[in-house]
């Protein structure tokens, strides 16, 4: 229901500002940019979905080796003490535990391709414990909003960016970004604890929670360590080392176990296309939707707005310039990344504003996209407080990345 009515709202307000700008700026091409960007987007939707298929086909498959091999089951007895009180509506030994870890491993390196495959599969097991088909139950929330949360530790993408745009340090937006994802995935997880009346002050809890934060401290503490110029290049390595370290691992587990390790692929594999087919018009919807808020000039709009509010206010307004990219993540991550190296280009790569448009894009995940996407999969129409708790989750990270980036860079 609430994505129905921002969806709604984001027509009306594309619609509002169309009609000032054609009446009192005479911009009589607002309305055909606006209009070319619906079937621009459309046409994106669709790509997505098709560029998702091969992808998902290949991740499904490997899942379902990991399945037959034992190595998911391993997995999900790892987090299955901390899951259950996150989950307690998920069986002590469902597999979803499992395709959810793999899910949060891939999204902390930065492994897009690999998260999204992995993502919709988890999501697809938590439907077939939900009660009610078209309604989000609590775990799914709980697992989408750590998921748009987007608790990253090596945001490779963004350093490369940040390199081919010129900066003298590509990867000094690295604490920043570690630090912001860590304040926005904890309030994203205190949101939905709050409301689904989670204990969080459990002792096995606490326990899970500290030890994460010890392996971000550890890894804040090796990265410290390391020369500059091999920051980017170790991250680099260690994320795909042990991406292809789990693929290996699942296969040498199945082969141990004497599966039919062809077999198993394949079975897991013919699952993909099916729920592409599902998501297309989702996705489709989702986007058109943000594309023509943002051809409208809204966005625009909206940002020099919050700037003259907050410069009325007496506040320091050095970060506005970066705004577009934060308030662009939660709606689409490829104009959240355009805006980013705009940024970098109009301020420079190594300015405050290019900087904390980095920070930015690598310290949350689109929201809107998640979860038109997760959603979409499995048929979930009502979303109850998942936009919300998300959207907590978003605007901790904006919060928490402009006073980070005031302290590592002004």
């Amino acid at each position: 229901m609430v994505l129905n009515y921002i969806w709604i709202a984001f027509f009306l307000v594309a619609l509002v500002v169309g009609l000032v700008r054609l009446i009192l700026l005479q911009d009589t091409e607002i309305f055909t940019t606006m209009v070319n960007s619906t079937f621009e987007m459309a046409k994106l939707g669709f790509e997505i979905s098709l560029g998702l298929t091969g992808v998902l086909t290949l991740w499904l498959g490997l899942m379902r080796v990991g399945e037959r091999g034992g190595a998911i089951n391993i997995l999900a007895r790892v987090v299955r003490p901390f899951f259950q009180r996150l989950f307690p509506e998920i069986p002590r030994d469902h597999p979803v535990h499992g395709s959810m870890i793999m899910n949060f491993a891939a999204n902390m390196l930065g492994l897009d391709n690999a998260a999204t495959p992995l993502g919709l599969k988890a999501m697809q097991e938590l439907q077939e414990l939900n009660p009610s088909e078209d309604t989000a139950s609590n775990a799914q929330i709980m697992f989408l909003v750590l998921n748009t949360s987007g608790l990253t530790l090596i945001p490779i993408s963004i350093m490369v960016y940040r390199a081919q745009l010129g900066a003298a340090n590509p990867s000094d937006i690295f604490l920043p970004i570690l630090l912001t994802t860590f304040f926005s995935t904890l309030v994203g997880l205190i949101a939905v604890a709050v409301v689904q009346r989670i204990n969080l002050f459990d002792r096995v809890v606490l326990a899970y929670l500290v030890g994460l934060t010890g392996v971000v401290a550890a890894t804040i503490f090796y990265f410290t360590r390391l020369p500059q110029q091999q920051i980017e290049t170790v991250s680099n390595v260690v994320a795909n080392v042990l991406l292809f370290g789990v693929i290996a691992g699942f296969i040498s587990m199945a082969m141990l176990r004497k599966v039919n390790v062809y077999e198993a692929f394949i079975e897991g594999a013919k699952e993909g296309f099916p729920v592409v087919i599902k998501i297309i018009p989702y996705l489709v919807a989702i986007l058109v939707a943000i594309g023509v808020f943002r051809a409208s000039g809204a966005m625009d709009w909206l940002v020099l707005g919050v700037g003259r509010m907050l410069g009325a206010l007496g506040i320091n307004t050095e970060f506005i310039g970066a705004l577009p990219t934060a308030l662009m993540k939660p709606l689409s991550g490829s104009g959240a990344r355009g805006m980013m190296v705009d940024a970098m280009q109009t301020y420079g790569a190594d300015s405050f504003v290019g900087r904390l448009a980095c920070t930015f894009q690598g310290a949350t995940d689109t929201t809107f996209y998640i979860i038109a996407l997760y959603f979409g999969s499995v048929a979930v129409r009502k979303t109850r407080h998942a936009v919300t708790c998300g959207l907590l989750a978003d605007l901790a990270a904006v919060v928490a990345g402009i006073f980070i980036a005031y302290l590592f860079f002004n």
